[in-house]
């Protein structure tokens, strides 16, 4: 089954998010100021409302679990999208984007790469819905990539410059080479030519869809419902962009986060797998019972993933600096 719901209901919903965007848009195009703390704690708060509210609104009116597949789909894709923004800061340092342009940027590279997953979520859901044995590829991916995710350096930094199409963005636009405060498009002479802001939000969008290789697989983990993944992602992305500017700081301090993120998506890829084993009627592996991992375990198990992830992480930080402070 690809989506549980009407094309009414998917109308209705495509056409509220764009009324949110084309606010959000509204409102950026409005300030002509550097986003502060308390924009970005009002935005981050509305964001998470929204979803809570849409949340509310599945458990009341939508059938079986598609609420707890929600909430578990929206915490795994928020929590994945949080170490987006380590890449985000790297792509704004090494382009040099003006601040008062940051909060453009993310939004355009965002608003694109949303436009992008959502072709992978209907082609996931469809060749799932089609070949039960996707599971397996899905969730041998996953596992993969939590071992990768597991044994990287966190010192290593992607530099996104490097990327083929970044670099042939560069060869067909005519460009300038310093930006133009937030203008995408200025002119020298009598000819139009883009700013570098054009190149960082390729570079933000490129980032974003990398990304979406590692956590649509596996929010297919949780649902297989094309509109709960599709909401899940939208919200989650929507929010993304002013936490940016809300725990830019903070995620300096969260030091295990690619760890904890590596043991979720290594959880979800043997759950799928254990998946494609009981679609193919098999229930046990020698002796041993597959157990059934529902919707509800699912979710504890990422929450106290990020939960605990997180508290190791402050106590690590809270221990250097206060040895740091010892050795001075």
């Amino acid at each position: 089954m690809i989506s549980a719901v009407s094309p009414l209901v998917w109308a209705i919903t495509v056409a509220v998010l764009v009324a949110i965007m084309v606010l959000d848009l509204a409102v950026i195009g409005r300030r002509q100021r550097t986003v502060t703390t308390r924009d970005a704690v009002r935005w981050v708060l509305i964001y998470i409302g929204l979803a809570a509210v849409f949340a509310v609104g599945l458990f009341v009116f939508a059938p079986g679990s598609s609420g707890q597949e929600f909430v578990a789909g929206y915490i795994t894709e928020y929590s994945l999208s949080v170490d987006n923004l380590f890449v985000f800061m790297i792509v704004m340092a090494r382009f040099g984007v003006p601040e008062l342009a940051e909060d453009k940027v993310l939004y355009i590279g965002i608003v694109l790469s949303l436009v992008f997953r959502a072709v992978f979520i209907f082609a996931g859901a469809a060749a799932i819905s089609a070949w039960s044995w996707v599971f397996y590829i899905l969730g041998g991916f996953l596992v993969y990539t939590a071992i990768q995710l597991a044994l990287e350096d966190s010192d290593d930094e992607p530099d996104f410059r490097k990327n083929p199409v970044l670099r042939l963005l560069h060869r067909i636009l005519p460009l300038r080479d310093d930006y133009e405060g937030r203008k995408l498009v200025t002119r020298v002479g009598k000819r139009p030519m883009f700013t570098p802001l054009v190149i960082v939000i390729a570079a933000i969008g490129i980032a974003n869809v990398v990304f979406a290789l590692d956590s649509i697989p596996a929010i297919f983990g949780l649902t297989n419902d094309a509109y709960i993944i599709f909401t899940a992602n939208a919200l989650a992305l929507m929010g993304l962009r002013q936490l940016y500017f809300l725990i830019g700081g903070l995620l300096e301090r969260v030091v295990y986060l690619s760890k904890g993120l590596a043991v979720v998506l290594g959880f979800i890829g043997v759950k799928l797998i254990v998946e494609a084993l009981h679609h193919s009627r098999l229930d046990h592996v020698g002796s041993f019972h597959l157990p059934e991992i529902g919707i509800v375990t699912s979710l504890l198990f990422i929450v106290a993933t990020l939960t605990i992830t997180t508290v190791l992480s402050l106590l690590k930080t809270s221990r250097d600096a206060r040895r740091a402070a010892e050795a001075e």
